[in-house]
């Protein structure tokens, strides 16, 4: 994929945290709980509670797989990589209209509370906080999630204050009368089962700012803890927040107040905060409603707007959606995204959206609980999440059977809208992309009778996918470099030698079998065990009885002969570089996870032409190290190194996160130990955490570079 239009991994766990959160509170806590009450009265706080537990299997399954597939475009990019191309149009455009009209919704509220204060047209103040969010979401994610971060925190403070004040009223505070509050808590269920199960699936949209972080899934550093982490912490907060505050609006306002009260939060607080000048409860819930909608109108654009982008990547939308701007943002995308919730505001009714936008997210987390199902079935062993979901496979039928049965309590007209988004993706992929992509989804990787179109390329892309997201915390890719074996050859050589040395080397060394081992390579081919790039052979192996991987690299100054394990022993480059990378059998996904790695380091520019130009094995590991991990030091007179001459290594205070990894002495390079004594001249490879191999090259490399500039 072009340089041109990756975005930029800018946003961190509470980033992901402050969008999922801030995408949640507005309508659902300052709109909605007095509408929602219609269908089963003083029990809708317990609606939301529930509605916050059965949105766990969609919120693991959309873990696992952005985990996976850290890619713009959120439920799109999974159902179209999993289903295929038809599926991902259908999820793409539907989940695109959701989000643009919560997001419509909830920037109306803004105008609506800010009439509240000023005499101004709730239209007029809509459209230009739209124009407003859409000039913040131009500069960039890591800028509108900065953004984001400070609603967040003020919001939380405000709406902890109103919880904890409400139940001092409730419980404590003489004025506010128990008779009132019984007689608003009875009768519990106004509708039976059947309206708390039509109410929890009217405030199901209230959560679903949760899944919003599978859009930006390819922003976010270190997806495989942060994703996850993020969301299970957003859904805990706000599930207490929405239970305990739904409570206490339904304990002190009246039901048959309560049921058409448009402010309900506002209301409640009119009970409360006797601590405070009058009516400063209600103008402090007034500007945290302020807030909340503007967190959601936000987020719900910086989310929504990745949409067209990752499905003009794939050619599903046109290719002017995939253009980023200077500061990395989808311009066009946004800008399109923008119009159409301005649209979305001129035209927006309020009960029947959220009705329409909660059906069509069901139907989506129907499609994305069966991904992981198929994703988990393809067997494709790129498809590597770093979290796995809960109690699979029942988590994802269950989730499949929430969705479903809420749907079916949601009633006809929503369904028929969501039929209808349906019909528009098949329309506009039959028309518009079924010439321009040929790719099929993983699920034709699952049923063998479907193997005639199994796309190969699929796997080639996650393999792709797995090199962007790197290393996993815990994959012994550096140490496997430090033990790596280094052959120099000098004098012209054939494959067969290279491939007695290296089976000899991997025996003594990991107890394999010479003449298996051997096998293994020169069938390599067959297999799929050999990568070629330009003059290296890159070979991969898995072995039963190897504990812990390990790699062995030839570097021959002159091109290598012989007959290598190619197809029609046909080579466009002469070969020069040889790389043996064996692993565990038990261990499948680190094995292709350090192959990623490997492949990274090899694709570099000029890579045979640098290492060639080297001698010395400590220079060719710490090149294939390189990165802010290490740091290279040399024990020479009058820096402040020569400290370290005549030291055991033990001896030496290093900070706690770095390892003394290698030695070279002599031209030849080993691993030390504790006892290792330290000699003039001798260089020392050194690997940590950034911030210490930062603070020893500030303490120790430019002292040296000061002594050779002089």
């Amino acid at each position: 994929m072009a340089k041109t239009n990756k975005l930029k991994k800018d946003l961190g766990l509470f980033d992901v945290f402050a969008i999922s959160t801030g995408a949640m509170f507005s309508s659902g806590f300052f709109l909605l709980p007095g509408i929602a009450s219609h269908y089963t009265g003083p029990s809708v706080f317990l609606a939301y509670m529930l509605a916050g537990i059965l949105i766990l299997p969609a919120m693991f399954s959309i873990a696992e797989i952005s985990s996976a597939l850290p890619k713009s475009g959120g439920a799109y990019f999974f159902l179209d990589r999993s289903l295929g191309p038809i599926m991902g149009t259908i999820g793409g455009l539907g989940t695109y209209f959701a989000l643009m009209l919560k997001t419509a919704f909830a920037i109306i509220g803004i105008g609506a509370y800010a009439s509240i204060f000023w005499e101004v047209p709730i239209k007029t103040v809509s459209i230009i906080t739209t124009l407003f969010f859409m000039a913040v979401n131009l500069v960039g994610a890591k800028k509108t999630s900065a953004f984001q971060k400070v609603f967040v925190v003020f919001l939380t403070a405000i709406l902890i204050t109103f919880i904890a004040d409400g139940f001092f009223s409730i419980f404590w505070l003489e004025s506010v009368k128990k008779d009132s509050i019984d007689a608003n808590l009875t009768p519990f269920f106004s509708n039976g089962m059947e309206g708390m199960f039509t109410t929890i699936g009217f405030v199901f949209v209230s959560y679903l700012g949760l899944t919003k972080i599978a859009s930006i899934a390819e922003e976010i550093k270190k997806p495989e803890r942060n994703i996850p982490l993020g969301m299970i912490l957003s859904l805990i907060v706000t599930g207490i927040i929405y239970g305990l505050g739904v409570f206490i609006m339904v304990a002190v306002i009246p039901q048959s107040d309560f049921a058409n009260d448009m402010a309900p939060a506002a209301t409640a607080a009119k009970q409360m905060f006797k601590w405070l000048p009058e009516n400063s409860g209600v103008m402090l819930m007034s500007i945290a409603a302020l807030a909340a909608f503007a967190s959601t109108g936000n987020a719900g654009l910086l989310s929504s707007s990745r949409y067209p982008f990752a499905m003009a990547r794939d050619d599903l939308f046109p290719s002017i959606f995939s253009r980023l701007g200077k500061n990395g943002s989808p311009v066009i995308a946004i800008l399109f995204t923008t119009a159409i919730i301005i649209l979305f505001i001129l035209v927006l009714s309020e009960e029947g959206i959220v009705k329409l936008a909660s059906t069509f997210q069901l139907l989506i987390f129907i499609f994305v609980n069966f991904s992981v199902i198929v994703f988990r079935n393809s067997k494709i062993e790129s498809y590597d999440p770093g979290y796995l979901s809960p109690l699979y496979p029942y988590m994802q039928i269950a989730g499949i059977v929430i969705s479903c049965v809420l749907i079916i309590y949601l009633g006809w007209m929503p369904f028929l809208f969501a039929t209808g988004i349906i019909v528009v993706g098949l329309l506009w992929y039959h028309f518009h992309s079924r010439g321009k992509v040929i790719r099929e989804g993983a699920i034709f990787h699952w049923f063998a009778h479907l193997g005639q179109n199994r796309y190969d390329e699929l796997e080639n892309e996650l393999m792709t996918i797995l090199k962007e997201k790197g290393l996993r915390e815990g994959d012994p890719f550096d140490e496997t470099i430090i033990k790596s074996k280094i052959s120099i050859l000098k004098t012209p050589t054939i494959f067969k030698n290279i491939l007695n040395k290296v089976s000899d080397n991997f025996c003594n060394k990991l107890n394999i079998c010479k003449e298996e081992d051997i096998q293994k390579f020169m069938h390599s081919e067959s297999d799929d065990s050999l990568i070629t790039l330009p003059n290296v052979l890159v070979f991969h192996a898995k072995f039963k009885d190897v504990l812990y991987p390990s790699i062995h690299i030839f570097i021959s100054k002159t091109p290598i002969g012989g007959t290598f394990p190619i197809k029609d022993n046909e080579l466009k480059t002469p070969v020069q570089i040889c790389v043996f990378l064996i692993n565990s059998v038990e261990k499948p996904k680190q094995q292709l996870r350090m192959l990623s790695r490997l492949l990274d380091i090899l694709e570099r520019e000029d890579i045979v032409k640098t290492l060639l130009n080297m001698n010395s094995h400590r220079e060719i590991k710490e090149y294939l190290l390189q990165n802010e991990r290490f740091v290279s030091i040399k024990l020479l007179n009058g820096t402040p190194q020569e400290a370290m001459v005549g030291l055991q290594l033990k001896e030496i205070q290093l900070p706690k996160d770095v390892l003394i990894a290698l030695v070279e002495r002599d031209n030849k390079t080993f691993t030390p130990n504790g006892s290792t004594i330290l000699l003039d001249n001798d260089i020392l490879t050194i690997l940590g955490e950034p911030k210490s191999i930062s603070k020893l090259y500030q303490e120790y490399m430019t002292h040296e570079i000061d002594k050779l500039d002089t």
